[in-house]
């Protein structure tokens, strides 16, 4: 009997070590809680950033866009210029021509006087239209540019918070503190890139 009771003092004691010991182990690895809630943290500002990258790209492409319709736009409006300005000139040959024939009656010159000057006055107009729809090409470029600038310093963020999840997986892997520090410095960095670009946008 008293080698059963030696025994079961002996299990017990195992057992409140082991207990005592798996404590100690929690303890010491409590720190892994928070490198996870941080690399949830970080993935979140990760996702946040991919969507804004994704935003600028779409800006970009909607802004060339908005240029190459303008830059048709207007391209259509000098034709359309070019096609007046020979019908003023097949105009002002009939004119000189009536002119040097010394026309009987001044009514067919009168007319092409009158044409000529329609026919330069629509240009005028069509130019105005024109370097508008240039003008607009102009500023959807100057957009596209800035969006893409935007977007590949986006990418940079996104780039570096990938770095610094992965660093703070290999963390709890490996169980080395320094390494999560390291994968917070890579996150700050991140977030910091990141609000630039916002802020600069």
């Amino acid at each position: 009997m008293s080698t059963n009771l030696d025994e079961l003092k002996s299990l017990v004691a195992t057992l409140k070590a082991d207990q005592q010991a798996q404590k100690e182990k929690e303890r010491r690895d409590a720190w892994t809680k928070y490198v996870s809630l941080s690399m949830i943290f970080l993935a979140v500002l990760a996702a946040v950033a991919t969507q804004k990258g994704a935003g600028y790209s779409s800006a970009t492409m909607k802004q060339l866009n908005e240029a190459t319709f303008n830059q048709a736009q207007a391209s259509d409006q000098w034709a359309y210029y070019q096609a007046k300005g020979i019908k003023q000139s097949i105009a002002e040959q009939e004119r000189d021509r009536l002119k040097a024939a010394g026309a009987a009656e001044t009514k067919p010159l009168g007319e092409m006087v009158a044409r000529i000057d329609r026919y330069e006055r629509e240009k005028g107009e069509i130019t105005s239209v024109a370097k508008g729809f240039e003008a607009k090409r102009d500023t959807a470029r100057v957009a596209a540019t800035h969006a893409a600038d935007a977007a590949r310093e986006m990418g940079l963020a996104i780039s570096i918070f990938q770095i610094s999840i992965a660093l703070g997986g290999i963390t709890l892997v490996v169980k080395k503190r320094y390494l999560w520090s390291v994968s917070l410095l890579a996150g700050a960095l991140a977030a910091l890139q990141m609000a630039k670009v916002l802020w600069w946008s």
